[in-house]
């Protein structure tokens, strides 16, 4: 069972997945631009920016994740987002052996793991002072469909240090941002029912071949097997 509500900790989402013994996932994960910092069976790793669709490969009975907004987690973890591309990475090797397994020690032995995982992230927000305003700006502008040379020039930013910022912050750069939100924009759509070609134009697409052909190259998936598979999903949710 899957299941995530909104996190306290500002624009991030808590989430846990749960079976009744270890099993390998089916879930594909798909690029969103976010990081995750995740607890799966008392082992806690970082799920870095994905580039391409992901499949579990570990068999694990417990998830307690936290998906922080796009361009939060680097300065929470204390690392660029550019290292973690594409990777899953335990947190013992970021921050050391002893550090992680404490931190891991607490969450497993919390009531509710994902709120514990929620509560240490916004103690160490705190403790990391104010986050930087640019990465959410450069993201909305991009979310919205805005051009990157529009977006480096309204934010006062040169197009190569915007690059260089998205690296560091999102794991890539602002083009591909920019068309992994689109796609996530696309995917919502065909979720909530839409057809691929309202769903392509909602999106910003050229037309619906362009929606598919991002959809297979960033999802591993066409827009009509992901709807019927969200469909099915939805479905299942729902009953008792």
């Amino acid at each position: 069972m899957y299941e995530e509500r909104p996190a306290r900790l500002d624009g991030a989402v808590l989430w846990t997945r749960t079976a009744p013994a270890p099993v390998v996932s089916d879930a594909l994960v798909v690029p969103d631009g976010c990081m995750d910092l995740i607890w799966a069976d008392g082992r806690l790793l970082v799920a870095g920016a994905d580039t391409r669709a992901y499949r579990p490969e570990t068999a694990v009975a417990r998830y307690a994740g936290l998906r922080f907004a796009p361009g939060d987690a680097p300065r929470l973890l204390g690392v660029p987002a550019r290292e973690l591309r594409d990777r899953r990475v335990d947190l013992a090797d970021l921050w050391g052996a002893a550090p992680a397994r404490r931190l891991a020690g607490r969450i497993g032995t919390a009531p509710d793991p994902a709120a514990a995982l929620e509560a240490y992230a916004l103690r160490r927000a705190a403790d990391a002072g104010p986050a930087d305003p640019l990465p959410r700006a450069v993201a909305a502008r991009l979310r919205a469909g805005r051009p990157v040379a529009e977006t480096a020039d309204a934010l006062g930013l040169g197009v190569r240090r915007l690059h260089r910022l998205s690296l560091d912050a999102f794991g890539y750069g602002p083009r591909t941002l920019a068309r992994i939100l689109r796609l996530q924009h696309a995917l919502a759509l065909l979720r909530a029912g839409l057809p691929p070609a309202e769903a392509a134009a909602r999106a910003g697409y050229t037309d619906q071949p362009h929606l598919t052909r991002d959809v297979r190259a960033l999802a591993g998936t066409t827009p009509a097997a992901y709807a019927r598979v969200a469909a099915g999903t939805s479905a299942n949710s729902e009953t008792p």
